[in-house]
């Protein structure tokens, strides 16, 4: 993956990978111009991600994120720089 990230990208592949039962991806990246990580275009670095999946109950929080960020692998090494990881019940 060479492209920047998008949140439309995130989101099928949280879809595809852990199937949530709700699932909202914020591109934040705007408000963190200038910031470590930024792109310079205002989009692709920094997202939120607010997910519930049937993957995560009986997990505690770290072994929830480290699904997440599995998941999200290929998007980090194309760009993704900062993530915020909302788990939803």
């Amino acid at each position: 993956m060479s492209a920047v990230p998008t949140a439309t990208a995130i989101e099928d592949r949280l879809r595809e990978v852990l199937h949530p039962t709700a699932l909202q991806v914020l591109d934040e990246s705007a408000a963190h111009a200038g910031h470590a990580g930024a792109n310079g275009l205002g989009f692709g670095t920094h997202f939120r991600v607010r997910i519930a999946a049937p993957a995560f109950v009986g997990l505690g929080r770290v072994a929830q994120h480290r699904l997440v960020y599995d998941a999200l692998r290929p998007f980090t090494d194309a760009g993704l720089h900062a993530l915020a990881i909302e788990i939803q019940r």
